[in-house]
């Protein structure tokens, strides 16, 4: 047994990889599900999806690599966050579709909960948003009849997308999930490592459907003989940006990783010790072994390679993300248009659910060149806006200058490079740049014994190319500045000015 099996469950597709004793990739399947929105700002899959794509992947990608299930030594898993699904523990089907972390219909909840911002900030880290799994959670039990007493009495399960695929994957013998997906509900102290009955209580959601929280490497289950030919261990778990981080080998304090999928997280390692912060970002868990907790700064970007999808899809202007790059690199830079993309509001730092994707600087003469430019552009100007709120919170602190990427539009040069100028700092892309799975499969690996600890993980972080910055101080300048100004109208429009 000499391989990691790795489920990357994202927000648009699913994957498996298959990792070799040197956690180089060796095998790769991918299926794609669709999305259902059933009104505006609303986000759902279904849950039947996420699991019959998971099965699917994962047994091709053992067939594709030519091995048998005797060969995987355990699996690991990362997954979407946030996204909410309740279920029946007896039948194991869902009372609902899942409710995406994308998904704004609990924005009412979160005003009327309003009084209580400070309470859940400082026990959970995150901020009063629908963005969390927590109003996700209650909206369900609110609008599913009879809910909230089968919750009481036992009878439903919640889970994040991890405990939905461990339970599907463990026949049902398994209701669990570790802390960084558990401290992304909303519902759980970050300091205490518990489950917080005060703010269960606040949104009347019974205990009794919580999952057991572990570490990220741990015994989650054995999956079911007759998955994949030979019951096999789950031993690493972790939502994708705290995988992310593990897999870019951030372990030091200050080390800083950006994750471009569906949208944009960027994560500060900032050690044992959880910072609050004044910039409004979330306090989080990056990852938790051998029970201790090591915390991180996050800032989350709700659309990111979101936004090249929505020239494919909506707009039907390319028929491959790669498209994107010849578009912007022949676009007319005397032309300035900015690309909000708020597609489902803005995250961080200005957490507005009611924003809505807006375009500026538009002229007779603007095209798909110019888009495709804006979209592209789009992702480095939001990234700036965490960056400059982390270098705000974790002042005075030592840090790397550089920035390390990943996910699939850090394929983009195009992207990386004026991310690089925007941020005025190298951006280092690895050589390997599956590291949400990277992440996963080294919790598993270590945990099975087959693969190093963190400082020999570390040691393998290879780098494929740093990005350098060059453009000028004043062009930086001026470009950022046409960003801050386009963002200020949008939540103007929205009504938050």
């Amino acid at each position: 047994m000499t391989h990691i099996l790795a489920i990357d469950q994202g927000t648009t597709s699913t994957r498996a990889i298959l990792f070799d004793a040197d956690m180089m990739p060796v095998a790769t399947a991918q299926e794609e599900f669709p999305q259902v929105f059933p009104q505006s700002g609303w986000v759902e899959h279904d849950p039947s999806d996420l699991w019959s794509t998971t099965a699917a992947t994962c047994r091709a990608a053992i067939e594709k690599a030519g091995l048998r299930a005797t060969d995987v030594t355990a699996i690991g898993i990362t997954n979407q966050r946030e996204t909410t699904l309740i279920w029946d523990r007896a039948t194991g089907q869902p009372i609902h579709n899942a409710i995406v972390w994308q998904d704004r219909r609990t924005a009412d909840i979160c005003r009327d909960l309003a009084d209580h911002a400070d309470m859940v900030s400082a026990v959970t880290g995150l901020l009063l948003d629908p963005y969390f799994s927590a109003t996700k959670v209650k909206w369900i039990l609110d609008h599913v009849d009879g809910a909230r007493d089968r919750a009481r009495t036992g009878e439903l399960a919640f889970g994040t997308v991890d405990t939905w695929l461990i339970w599907n994957l463990t026949g049902g013998a398994s209701h669990v999930t570790d802390a960084t997906n558990a401290c992304r509900t909303m519902l759980y102290d970050i300091h205490a490592g518990a489950w917080s009955q005060a703010i269960c209580e606040l949104l009347d959601i019974p205990m009794a459907l919580l999952p057991t929280v572990h570490d990220c490497a741990a015994d989650f289950g054995i999956t079911r003989p007759d998955l994949f030919g030979r019951p096999i261990p789950i031993l690493g778990v972790a939502g994708d940006q705290q995988a992310a981080t593990l897999g870019q080998a951030c372990f030091k304090p200050g080390m800083v990783k950006s994750t471009y999928g569906t949208g944009c997280f960027a994560l500060l390692n900032t050690g044992d010790t959880p910072v609050a912060s004044t910039s409004r970002l979330l306090t989080t868990i990056a990852y938790q072994l051998d029970g201790k907790p090591t915390y991180a700064l996050e800032g989350s970007i709700f659309i990111a390679g979101a936004v090249v999808q929505w020239l494919r899809d909506g707009l039907k202007m390319i028929r491959e993300a790669k498209e994107t790059q010849p578009l912007a690199e022949n676009s007319d830079l005397d032309q300035p248009v900015i690309l909000v993309p708020a597609f489902t509001g803005l995250g961080a730092p200005y957490w507005n659910a009611d924003c809505r994707g807006a375009i500026y600087g538009l002229s007779r003469n603007s095209g798909p060149e110019e888009l495709a430019r804006a979209a592209l552009e789009s992702v480095g100007y939001q990234t700036r806006d965490l960056l400059d709120a982390m270098r705000a919170d974790w002042a005075g602190q030592a840090g790397d200058a550089s920035l390390r990427v990943d996910g699939g539009m850090s394929a983009s040069d195009y992207a990386m490079q004026f991310l690089a100028d925007i941020i005025d700092a190298p951006v280092d892309r690895p050589r390997v740049l599956e590291t949400t799975a990277l992440g996963a499969a080294w919790l598993a690996g270590q945990r099975a014994g087959l693969y190093p600890d963190q400082a020999g993980f570390a040691a393998r972080w290879a780098l494929d190319r740093t990005f350098a910055p060059a453009m000028a101080p004043a062009d930086r300048a001026r470009k950022y500045h046409q960003w801050t100004r386009a963002v200020r109208a949008t939540l103007t429009y929205a009504g938050a000015d």
